[in-house]
């Protein structure tokens, strides 16, 4: 009988250390655990997803060190008391202070700093920026383009995108959680505001560079901007250019007659040809050529050089409205 043990009590000692642990856990776990996960796990499919609740309810939440940190994160020097207001929406100044009124507080404590005026001021910046950016990035793009393109990078859909990637939504103070993309944009022109109060006008710049205008990187600009008779404001700019009169001409078709039908047409002037196009008809696909002979003359096509995010824009001449 000895013998059996010992020979056991080898192959036990054989045994990897982790196999080891893994029996002797096993046996440790009572009959009633799995059951109890079983039902949790069916109580919650149940219920349905959990609704996501702010960080602020948690217990280690410091905020004043979340503001700290935000300001860090971004290589940023904010006065901490202008970055608060940044982030408090007159939604929830309004809440607190009907909150103060129902406490029956005084009036002199009731008024609570929201982020309207540093909202307006920090959108007048990021526009003028983002104005004087285009006009210096696309010197041959007509002011109707430059103006649909910074549309795009003010949205509130870009400035809310931005927003949250930069980790405002927990430190917004709004009646609504998580954030609307109104508020996420509203707060983060608020937060150009604080910095241009903080640092300067100078570091707002920088920060609507290179974190708004840098939205342009990879973007086919013909998406952000696309004119709405080409072929006509080709003619314009020909002129303006004295590049001769617009002729366009078919180059080619295949499939003539039938629904695969394909045409392609030059646009010319002077006899230069300016661009080409494709189309299931020849009115499509001169509009098509349109486009591309627009895209040279703007020089907004594909294979452009990217854009220079490191250039030095005459801030000086900047209006802040």
């Amino acid at each position: 009988m000895s013998f059996f043990r010992c020979v056991a009590g080898v192959l036990v000692l054989a045994r990897p250390l982790n196999s080891v642990r893994t029996v002797e856990a096993r046996r440790h776990i009572k009959r009633w655990v799995a059951p109890t996960l079983r039902e949790l796990a069916h109580r919650q499919q149940k219920q349905g997803p959990q609704k996501p609740e702010p960080r602020a309810g948690f217990v280690e939440w410091n905020y004043r060190s979340e503001l700290f940190a935000f300001g860090k994160r971004l290589g940023e020097n904010f006065e901490l008391p202008l970055l608060q207001e940044a982030f408090t929406q007159r939604s929830y100044a309004h809440q607190e202070e009907e909150k103060q009124r129902k406490l029956g507080i005084e009036e002199v404590d009731l008024k609570i700093a929201d982020n309207q005026q540093l909202a307006k001021k920090g959108a007048h910046i990021a526009r003028a920026y983002v104005e004087a950016f285009l006009k210096q990035s696309l010197p041959k793009v007509p002011k109707e383009g430059q103006d649909a393109i910074a549309s795009y990078l003010l949205s509130t859909e870009t400035l809310a995108h931005v927003s949250s990637h930069l980790g405002t939504k927990d430190l917004i103070f709004t009646t609504e959680y998580p954030p609307s993309p109104e508020s996420l944009a509203e707060s983060l022109q608020a937060v150009i505001g604080a910095l241009a109060d903080s640092s300067g006008v100078e570091r707002a710049f920088l920060f609507v560079r290179d974190f708004i205008c840098t939205q342009l990187n990879q973007k086919d600009l013909l998406d952000l901007w696309t004119p709405k008779q080409p072929l006509q404001l080709l003619d314009e700019i020909c002129q303006q250019r004295k590049l001769g009169e617009v002729e366009p001409r078919l180059l080619g078709d295949c499939g003539k007659n039938t629904v695969l039908a394909a045409y392609q047409v030059g646009i010319y002037a002077n006899r230069q040809l300016l661009g080409k196009g494709f189309g299931e008809d020849v009115p499509t696909a001169t509009e098509t050529a349109a486009l591309d002979a627009l895209q040279s003359l703007f020089d907004i096509h594909d294979n452009r050089r990217p854009f220079d995010f490191g250039l030095q824009v005459e801030t000086k001449n900047v209006r802040l409205g």
